[in-house]
């Protein structure tokens, strides 16, 4: 366990450590740890997920859309719902810990607090969200965009193997057309690796997300002419791939400048195409796809802003494909996970996450933070993403405090 070591968790470490093992062992045949949505393994994993709630002593259902939950009734009739969770759907080749993690840190946190006697006021429902990974249809957060009612219409056609994304999340159980936004949700809470290198670097054992970067996709499109590569002469040419290649060395330029202000700013020429691509023609056309991440709306908007002129003088059209906004975390649910880590002992700091969580959309509809604990190397989304359970349970025990308070103070944070 990073940081001092503790004695006062009411965490039960080995069992969570044993649930780890068990869920990943559910992997495709020679692929750790594969459990992408909408396939057999993962309905495999969510089988063994909602025995182990069950067992645990709660109700379980799948909700309209999809998303798996389990229920330990509180004291208070129609008092509304406190609400941990993550998801348990993986990337190819890379989920042991990712999202895996926050939905048994969940489940421990139930069982802890039947077997200490714990009564909330409020139901406490543990939930692993449907397809938080970008999935075969081309998307992702289906499950928490689905219950918070942000699940845009047009995606329900999308079609992969054989079917649409409905009648996908009908195979997972739900009834996407019966959802409707839970207004009954009181504070939402998320544990997650951080995908990162920081708490490690730093020996921190608990990170407190003070906002969800948003996303923005930009497809930047360059024209030039295909011209035999050795006979039209250099200063004849039509090359798109030189205007690309500047344009692309500009971006990473824009977006340290960004990053060196207070707020987290990424930019990634994560896809480029060149046509024809061939070894003795001039390049014709080039296309890149640009992912950009900021915690600042206004940074984002400075980049779009900046990319649309730098697009023009360098003769590329620019088209913004998709345009998420951060999602800052509840200051009082941050200030309630600082104290307990106090409580605790545990050393802690404020930061933000790069990558997106089901969190972002519950946050929508609910005051709502997020917990991080260190992972190996900052590594994720790769077979080689480790992270201790030690961490974990901490991280866990974390949230555990915090839910104490918030079941005592959700009149005074909603």
């Amino acid at each position: 366990m990073s940081g001092a070591a503790l004695s006062n968790l009411r965490i039960d470490t080995a069992r969570l450590g044993a649930d780890l093992a068990a869920l990943a062992e559910i992997t495709e045949p020679g692929r750790p740890w594969t459990r992408r949505a909408f396939t057999p393994k993962f309905l495999e994993g969510r089988a063994w997920l909602e025995g182990r709630m069950q067992a645990a002593g709660l109700t379980t259902r799948i909700d309209a859309a999809g998303n798996l939950i389990g229920r330990l009734a509180g004291k208070t009739s129609g008092a509304g719902v406190l609400m941990v969770g993550s998801h348990s759907d993986t990337v190819p080749d890379g989920g042991r810990f990712d999202g895996i993690a926050g939905v048994l840190a969940g489940l421990e946190i139930a069982r802890a607090v039947q077997d200490q006697g714990i009564t909330f006021a409020h139901d406490l429902e543990i939930v692993d969200f449907l397809a938080e990974e970008v999935s075969i249809f081309g998307v992702s957060c289906v499950g928490s965009r689905g219950l918070s009612g942000q699940l845009p219409e047009d995606w329900l056609s999308r079609i992969a193997d054989g079917r649409d994304l409905k009648a996908a999340i009908a195979e997972a159980g739900g009834a996407i057309e019966e959802a409707t936004p839970r207004a009954d949700v009181k504070g939402f809470l998320e544990l997650h690796i951080e995908q990162g290198p920081v708490l490690e670097a730093e020996g921190l054992p608990i990170g407190v997300v003070t906002a969800i970067a948003g996303i923005t996709r930009v497809l930047v499109t360059v024209a030039g002419r295909p011209d035999h590569a050795g006979t039209t002469p250099m200063n004849a040419r039509q090359d798109a791939l030189i205007p690309a290649a500047e344009l692309v060395l500009a971006i990473r330029a824009k977006a340290d400048a960004l990053a060196a202000g207070p707020g987290h700013f990424t930019a990634t020429v994560g896809e480029f195409r060149m046509e024809p691509n061939a070894a003795n023609v001039v390049p014709a056309r080039v296309e890149m796809l640009i992912d950009a991440r900021a915690s600042e709306r206004a940074d984002m908007e400075a980049f779009l802003d900046w990319l649309g002129t730098e697009g023009a003088r360098h003769g590329a059209e620019v088209k913004v494909l998709s345009d998420n906004p951060p999602k800052p975390s509840h200051p009082a649910v941050c200030d309630l996970l600082e104290a307990a880590a106090e409580k605790l002992g545990a050393g802690h700091r404020r930061m933000v996450s790069g990558a997106g969580h089901d969190a972002a959309w519950m946050g929508r509809i609910a005051p709502t933070a997020m917990v991080f604990v260190p992972c190996a190397g900052g590594r994720s989304h790769c077979p080689e993403e480790w992270a201790e359970t030690g961490d974990i349970a901490l991280g866990a025990a974390v949230m555990l405090e915090t839910l104490i308070e918030m079941d005592r103070l959700v009149p005074v944070i909603a």
